[in-house]
């Protein structure tokens, strides 16, 4: 029987970070924080798949606040450990595909290293929609093997399985910008930016519109 997606990454939060880091590489990491970090008048944001905030700390900067959510309560104890100073950021439980916020309630919906690892990317999508303002901003990293090398491509899996164990039998990590601005798109969205950044490991970063 497969694990509860709540529990998989429940079992990893105190080390979450240090896993990520080790899998991918600090230097994509810092690729997607740079980017993040030129997003401007975010105004009030929603995350989903917060995790332990390790980007939502490069986000509120550039946001009047930011709701941070996530399904795992563990993930939550450790974001709410690492938040607790940020006046404009709240932490709440919240399931990606069922939200419990009312519809166009706000101007950006935020996730990083989520959508890859969800069971319906599209149901996410369309929950993002519906919590979007128009012409509210849809934002969306995450890490793809698409474009590397195979070599590396097959380093990162071992990386994986070594610190992670096996994936979720859902998750898939091969999208292309071409494919995934595709999905996005069937959502409603209008795709304004998407591109592959990173060098070793790579990673998505969409832009996209409620039209």
């Amino acid at each position: 029987m497969e694990e509860p997606k709540e529990t998989y990454w429940s079992k990893f939060a105190d080390v979450y970070d240090d896993n990520v880091d080790y899998v991918v590489g600090k230097d994509v990491h810092q690729a997607i924080i740079k980017k993040l970090s030129e997003e401007r008048n975010l105004g009030e944001v929603i995350e989903l798949g917060c995790g332990t905030g390790y980007f939502t700390k490069v986000i509120y900067k550039n946001a009047s606040e930011v709701t941070a959510t996530d399904l795992s309560d563990e993930m939550l104890e450790q974001a709410r450990i690492q938040l607790k100073e940020f006046q404009n950021v709240t932490v709440q439980k919240a399931n990606c595909e069922n939200a419990p916020f009312p519809s166009g309630c706000f101007d950006t919906v935020f996730m990083a290293n989520l959508i890859h690892f969800v069971e319906n990317p599209l149901k996410t999508l369309q929950e993002s929609y519906r919590l979007l303002k128009i012409g509210g901003l849809l934002l969306i990293t995450s890490y793809t093997s698409y474009g590397m090398k195979r070599f590396e491509k097959i380093k990162l899996v071992i990386r994986f399985l070594r610190k992670c164990g096996r994936p979720p039998r859902y998750a898939r990590n091969d999208y292309s910008p071409d494919k995934f601005g595709t999905l996005v798109e069937s959502a409603g969205f209008e795709v304004k930016e998407i591109q592959l950044i990173g060098d070793k490991t790579k990673a998505l970063y969409l832009m996209a519109i409620k039209k």
